[in-house]
């Protein structure tokens, strides 16, 4: 927890409040049903909330912003964004109905108004958000075939509506069709951990 106060000194009391109740309750929902790892359970800040908030470094999102959360499994990236962003909307799909369960619960436990969890492919979401963000989902290529659909065309933000995945190891293959639009971050940048090394943010506008 420390960490995510070291990265972000201006969090309220209630950010702070809400970002330390999820590990009991990440803790609590993985004895039941497994979303994180059983061995990296206690690694759940640097791994999944701070991993998760690197978008937060690349990209503040102005109040309203709309955001769908591909693949959130338990609620990643798209729990701690919420907490980050309290004046922003997101919606966090995941074809595992078990994995939402969690994502619902733990949002509900932390008094989070602006999330809606949905049990939900992404081929069968409709909605059009200003952002999708996911977290190491699939390859860059089939991501964008099923969510450009739901890209909103009106832009409310500095950086062009489109994707923002968390991804780690080389990227130049899945970035190849996208070269020239396409921006990739070493996430070593924000964070100094040794873990980030080789883990990236990619940002792809596509509205």
């Amino acid at each position: 927890m420390e960490q995510i106060i070291k990265y972000f000194p201006k969090l309220s009391d209630n950010q702070i409040h809400q970002y330390e109740m999820l590990m009991d309750l990440y803790k609590d929902w993985n004895a039941k049903i497994n979303v994180i790892s059983r061995k990296d359970i206690d690694n759940l800040y640097e791994h999944h909330v701070l991993h998760s908030l690197a978008i937060a470094k690349a990209i503040g999102f102005k109040p309203g912003t709309e955001i769908l959360d591909f693949g959130t499994g338990g609620g990643f990236p798209g729990i701690p964004l919420a907490i980050m962003f309290p004046e922003c909307q997101f919606k966090l799909i995941d074809g595992t109905g078990k994995k939402i369960l969690v994502a619902t619960e733990v949002a509900k436990a932390v008094g989070l108004k602006n999330v809606v969890a949905e049990h939900l492919r992404g081929e069968d979401e409709k909605g059009h958000y200003d952002f999708v963000v996911s977290r190491a989902v699939m390859p860059l290529p089939d991501l964008v075939k099923i969510v450009r659909k739901n890209i909103s065309k009106n832009q409310r933000n500095a950086m062009m509506n489109g994707v923002i995945c968390l991804k780690g190891g080389n990227v130049e293959a899945e970035v190849q069709p996208y070269r020239r639009i396409v921006e990739v971050s070493d996430i070593s940048q924000w964070f100094t951990e040794e873990w980030f090394r080789e883990k990236n943010v990619i940002y792809l506008p596509l509205s």
